[in-house]
């Protein structure tokens, strides 16, 4: 690798920048963050970037718009400073869930962080399981994402799993479930959802498949405050799946999630460090596993202009 720096744009994402850094044998960029009294943020970069292929990485913790800012004055300072690439690195796409205009009025912030990304001068964006696989679309620029569907058949390969079957937890994600379950080697089973009369919201009312005695294996890309999940694993449990496992590239874990996990009959919740977990939210129940040499490999295959597509999952 030659010419590069990497540099994290917040305290939140220092200890994935200095995991990925750990695995390129590399010094995090030196940057000074600060904040007026007025509350308004100061970035300094405070080392030579001109000429450089500079990666920018950005991890979410709440609040998230501090986060946004956060990235987009750092963009401008490297750009300011005569960088010769820049590449944001989100592992979450913030917004993602505002990826489109389903009722009137509303915003697609997923686009319009897109589009500031850009006109703060970023090149090109690195990320990891969209919620929508459009979202790529909304950039002028290259956008790269990442998937942590290898990590997390890696993490249930090593349990040796007996008797599995994949769960989907709708028709919508039965495409996703095959995925997994053509890697497992095991049936896939679907939850049947179906509305209740005016009612808007979707009930489950019975499974298509065999679950009864089997160890299911639920993967979603997010969990954000347990709801479907508990809802699915209440229904796989009803109809006599044995464990449960749950696995996810974000756990974003808000609101009630914590509780809702820690009093459910869900084995293990697993999930990939794409958001930092702080420490009030780990549980027993949750299992952890590290992403960064993934992020840590892209970095290295863009810097020396080499092939990423094997990194890459077919959607």
């Amino acid at each position: 690798m030659e010419n590069i720096k990497i540099f994290s744009c917040s305290e939140a994402a220092d200890k994935f920048t200095k995991e990925v850094c750990d695995y390129l044998k590399l010094e995090p960029g030196e940057i000074e963050r600060m904040k007026f009294k007025n509350d308004n943020n100061f970035i300094q970069i405070k080392e030579t970037v001109r000429e450089k292929d500079v990666f920018l990485i950005q991890t979410t913790t709440p609040p998230v718009n501090e986060r946004i800012m956060e990235l987009l004055i750092t963009i401008d300072a490297v750009k300011r400073a005569s960088a010769r690439r820049i590449t944001v690195v989100l592992p979450y796409y913030i917004y993602s869930r505002s990826d489109k205009k389903d009722q009137p009025r509303i915003p697609v912030t997923a686009k319009l962080l897109a589009q500031l990304i850009e006109a703060a001068g970023a090149n090109r964006v690195l990320t990891c399981d969209l919620h929508n696989p459009a979202i790529s679309a909304y950039f002028n620029i290259n956008c790269d994402v990442l998937t942590g569907k290898s990590l997390l058949e890696k993490y249930f390969d090593l349990k040796e799993i007996e008797n599995k079957v994949v769960v989907a937890t709708d028709a919508g994600s039965s495409k996703k479930a095959y995925k997994y379950a053509e890697h497992f080697g095991c049936p896939i089973a679907l939850i049947d959802k179906r509305r209740d009369g005016n009612n808007d919201k979707a009930i489950a009312t019975s499974v298509i498949g065999e679950i009864k005695g089997k160890n299911a294996l639920i993967f979603d890309d997010e969990v954000s405050t347990a709801g479907s999940i508990m809802e699915t694993v209440e229904v796989v449990k009803k109809f006599g799946a044995k464990d449960v496992y749950v696995g996810c590239t974000h756990g974003i874990l808000c609101g009630p999630a914590i509780e809702r996990i820690a009093k459910s009959e869900i084995k293990e919740l697993v999930m990939t460090n794409t958001v930092p977990l702080p420490k009030e939210k780990q549980i027993d129940k949750i299992v952890v596993v590290s992403i960064s040499e993934l992020f840590g490999e892209a970095i290295k295959k863009i810097n020396e202009a080499t092939s990423i597509g094997e990194l890459f999952e077919p959607n």
